[in-house]
């Protein structure tokens, strides 16, 4: 995970001090929707660094309906942002509202937030439309002194924003998620090292490929990892690594006059008494 700049740092250190009783005395109040929207919008300004009369926008209209906030840089749509009152337990059907804004609109992230919680994700373009918990983040119990809370709230950040730090983070997640292990594992050249060093192990036993793939696929490996759509999308960001791999590695076309120069067909011709000692 990316670390923040000492400047940002600092600036999410006092948003924390200050916001945290902010959140707790509205959320004791039993506080609205519009009230913590009005929240919200100031948390973007002072912790996240947003500058809320150009780059927030209130009730962003789409298709005849309105998601409560978005997030704008240099005039582009950043970010949709569905507000739910702040004592209202946020549910998978509050996520669905907020994917199918972003859908209609193009856009990649989505944040659901009550002010207590702040939950991130990402939209995957798949049909049907889905989405994947990128962050998910408790303020009101961030520790101020702690490094780590504090580069997590970095990501959601403006400046973590401009340095792409939110889609760095993401990518990570998604090399060590469970699909895209599972799904590295049941590779050939994964399973090519299994069995080199199984035969170390058992060198009198014949061992092949596909008998380690049938075992990891029907005895270590949960059915759940291996299907679905999360995991269909991780072999095949697999196979197209190995592929542009492969592509990268393979020699370049023999030239023609290389191909009929004595040198290589005296070295592609055996020698007569070749193989009879």
């Amino acid at each position: 995970m990316a670390s923040a700049p000492k400047k940002v740092a600092e600036r999410l250190v006092a948003g924390i001090k200050r916001f945290q009783p902010i959140l707790a005395s509205a959320k004791a109040r039993d506080v609205g929707e519009a009230d913590t929207v009005t929240i919200i919008k100031d948390m973007l300004a002072d912790v996240f660094g947003y500058d809320k009369y150009s780059e927030v926008t209130s009730e962003y209209a789409i298709r005849g309906t309105y998601c409560d906030l978005a997030t704008k840089i240099d005039g582009t749509l950043q970010t949709l942002i569905e507000v739910k009152a702040i004592g209202l337990e946020l549910k998978d059907a509050h996520v669905k509202q907020a994917v199918d804004y972003a859908a209609n609109q193009g856009v990649d992230w989505v944040l659901l937030t009550n002010g207590i919680c702040w939950r991130v994700y990402h939209i995957v373009f798949a049909k049907p439309i889905d989405q994947e918990l990128v962050i998910n983040i408790d303020f009101c119990a961030l520790n101020s002194r702690s490094e780590s809370d504090i580069d997590l709230l970095y990501l959601w950040c403006k400046e973590g924003w401009v340095r792409s730090v939110l889609g760095e983070y993401h990518t990570q997640k998604q090399a060590l998620s469970r699909f895209f292990l599972g799904a590295m594992i049941l590779t050939d050249p994964v399973l090519d090292i299994i069995r080199r060093e199984l035969r170390r192990v058992s060198p009198e036993v014949r061992i092949e490929t596909e008998q380690i793939k049938a075992v990891l696929t029907n005895e270590v490996i949960k059915r759940e990892v291996q299907e679905g759509d999360k995991a269909d999308e991780a072999r095949k960001k697999i196979s197209r690594a190995q592929n542009k791999a492969l592509r990268a590695s393979s020699p370049k076309d023999v030239k023609p006059e290389a191909a009929s120069s004595p040198e290589i067909i005296i070295r592609a011709t055996p020698a007569p008494d070749e193989g009879t000692n």
